[in-house]
């Protein structure tokens, strides 16, 4: 009779790589997806769900990122200031065009992650997202992720 096992991953045998990603044109839905796969470790033949297995991902241009449809003008985020009437709106775009573009992606990507678990916190600090062409990574040799060439569907020009 065949036993078979499991083959299960600990964390010290765990080797993480440096993956750089061009977010010009990308549509941020497609691309969040491939992040969060890539930071949960998913796209490996070893995964194991309660280890973090998954890669390092830098994204650079992420205030150049694209919607389909009308989800940058109709797309509106509301919070509650804690104050009587202090209900606030936002849409896609304001945000974009704001002080911080790169905390669209950032939050894309965190709600693809498993909810309230420490495991997803730490996966989060694997990522980091800068809005400009220049990231401060260059000596850990990452390897360049042509993501718009996996799908044509993954970019929009224009």
């Amino acid at each position: 009779m065949l036993k078979s096992t499991t083959a299960s991953l600990k964390p010290a045998e765990v080797e993480k790589k440096w993956i750089v990603i061009d977010a010009q044109d990308a549509v941020v839905g497609r691309l969040a997806s491939f992040i969060a796969m890539r930071l949960r470790g998913k796209h490996r033949p070893d995964y194991t769900p309660h280890v973090d297995c998954g890669d390092f991902v830098v994204v650079v241009n992420a205030d150049k990122v694209k919607f389909t449809g009308k989800k940058l003008t109709d797309k509106i985020f509301y919070w509650h200031t804690g104050h009587p009437g202090g209900v606030k709106q936002r849409n896609m775009g304001q945000i974009l065009g704001g002080k911080y573009p790169e905390r669209v992606l950032e939050k894309a990507v965190e709600r693809m992650l498993p909810k309230e678990s420490p495991l997803a916190r730490k996966q989060m600090t694997h990522l980091r997202i800068y809005a400009g062409g220049e990231h401060p990574h260059a000596a850990q040799n990452p390897e360049t992720i042509a993501f718009a060439d996996l799908n044509a569907k993954n970019v929009r020009s224009a």
